[in-house]
């Protein structure tokens, strides 16, 4: 039979993809059974190894979308299941193309290594292409974010995501590859103890590099308090006037009765943890005013919404004992299709109800995110862009010396979103060397220390304060260095070996048949 043909029934390879999709649920939190996302990534590559690139593309799909959907269900909690299967096949898109792209190219591979590393670039390269395209991107799971608790995560630290996600993608295809290639030497009894040097050598170094990375020394301390007021603070919430800030007002007077001699640096509100703009609204702005300057004397950093003539803007401000909000930042990147319409005229024609929901557009941010405080520089996002890599890499170069991760889960109501927001925070600390705040309206909430040491953590849904003291470093970690470049070097290493590639099929075929 020719090469380019399939022998293998497309049924069989569409129920192995699928199954291994569906298995990535398990591997990220809230089950975090990280090993499992070996299992999946293995069963995805299996199911299309052999196949021509049509069926791989289609195989490649169906478990992509498999992949997402499973994850991502939260996305369905309040607006139904349409925004999720329209996701989950635009994602699969990608999958798909990525995997015909392996069935294409894999035939020029020799070696078992040659054909694992030109998956697991391939799955990098795909990642990349999920997380930027189209608007902005998609920029949750990625295989990196199933490995928070694992003793790979350390990977982030010197190559960011990609890295992490690039040695995922390797381990699970080498051991598809190498199976197969040590079965049969084994059956003709060609096998010894050398057969299994260079696959326990890999592990062996997959294992330890993570456990390289130094923790740098803090230059200072800060003292933090993050504010979790279990607020429904949802798009669609129903609360009473004032209700939202009034549940983290009453969050933070419980910590200071209960820590009255406690001299805190800073409090974290978290996003949309103040319903009343103290810019426009007098009642909040007393409330606030009397708690930073007479109750709690230390700086206070808290979401609410603000405009500027027609644009509006999820933000954050920095309120200072003695003198008022003193810093300010707006939300660069708003999550499309949730805080703003895209091509809204467009999108309306098709989906009238679901894009009259989103009935505000919020206008992307262009202040920069650092806010000082005892003369240290904190970097700030909001919600989702804890998962977007160029944030972290423009709040390095501003000279960020701790992070403050502010975020609304209210949203999502019970399911997994939270906790694995909380997994991409955790890595994140470890990435940059730095330590992270991640306050959130209805939790789970934590405290990381450099390095992703855990310092305090809340439950979900229920009111609750953490404190810790956190130290403050200026040292930027390889991935905040070199990491940004990894994707770029990457796609240009598959270009120039796809060019090479359609190079020699050209020359192949100009080549006279004897």
């Amino acid at each position: 039979m020719s090469k380019h043909l399939d022998s293998v029934y497309l049924s069989s390879r569409l129920t192995l993809a699928v199954a291994s999709g569906l298995l990535s649920f398990f591997a990220y939190p809230k089950p975090g059974l990280w090993p499992l996302i070996f299992v999946s990534v293995a069963g995805l590559l299996i199911s299309v190894r052999g196949a021509t690139v049509a069926r791989a593309a289609l195989v490649g799909f169906a478990g992509g979308f498999a992949f997402y959907a499973s994850q991502c269900w939260w996305l369905s909690q309040y607006l139904g299941p349409l925004p999720l299967v329209a996701l989950s096949c635009i994602q699969a898109l990608w999958v798909g193309l990525g995997l015909a792209l392996y069935a294409l190219a894999r035939r020029h591979t020799k070696t078992i290594f040659g054909s694992s590393i030109l998956f697991a670039s391939l799955w990098m390269a795909r990642e990349w292409a999920s997380t930027h395209i189209p608007y902005g991107g998609y920029p949750w799971s990625r295989l990196a974010m199933s490995q928070s608790e694992s003793p790979l995560s350390g990977w982030v630290y010197f190559g960011g995501f990609s890295l992490l996600g690039l040695v995922v993608a390797l381990l699970s295809a080498l051991v598809v590859e190498w199976l197969p290639n040590f079965w049969a030497k084994r059956s003709e009894g060609l096998t010894s103890r050398r057969s299994f040097a260079a696959p326990i050598l890999v592990l062996l170094l997959a294992v330890l590099v993570p456990s390289l990375p130094p923790i740098a020394n803090a230059k200072a301390q800060l003292d933090v308090a993050a504010i979790q007021g279990n607020a429904n603070a949802g798009l669609f919430a129903n609360t009473r006037r004032g209700e939202i800030l009034e549940n983290h007002l009453d969050a933070t007077y419980e910590l200071l009765r209960n820590e009255p001699s406690r001299k805190l640096d800073l409090i974290v509100w978290p996003e949309n943890a103040s319903d009343l703009s103290p810019i426009v609204d007098l009642q909040a702005r007393q409330w606030i005013s009397d708690l930073v300057n007479v109750d709690a004397k230390a700086p206070l950093a808290f979401g609410t919404i603000t405009s500027n003539g027609s644009d509006l803007f999820n933000s954050s401000f920095l309120w200072e004992p003695g003198v008022g909000i003193t810093d300010q930042y707006d939300k660069k990147r708003p999550v499309p299709f949730a805080e703003y319409v895209p091509d809204r005229e467009f999108w309306n024609q098709l989906a009238p109800d679901l894009i009259g929901l989103i009935y505000r557009d919020y206008a992307f941010g262009e202040r920069d995110a650092i806010y000082e405080v005892n003369g240290q520089k904190l970097g700030v996002l909001i919600c989702f862009e804890v998962a977007i890599d160029e944030i972290f890499y423009e709040l390095s170069d501003q000279g960020a010396t701790a992070i403050l991760s502010q975020t609304n889960n209210a949203d999502f109501g019970r399911t997994d979103q939270a906790w694995q927001q909380l997994a991409i925070a955790k890595l994140r600390s470890i990435e940059t060397g730095l330590a992270l705040v991640n306050a959130s309206t209805v939790g789970p909430s934590a405290i990381y220390d450099r390095g992703g040491q855990m310092l305090d953590k809340s439950g979900a849904f229920e009111r609750d304060y953490l404190v810790a003291k956190i130290g403050l470093t200026d040292t930027k970690t390889p991935a905040m260095i070199f990491g940004r470049y990894l994707d770029y070097v990457n796609l240009a290493m598959l270009g120039l070996a796809f060019a090479w590639m359609l190079w020699r099929s050209i020359l192949e075929r100009r080549r006279p048949r004897a």
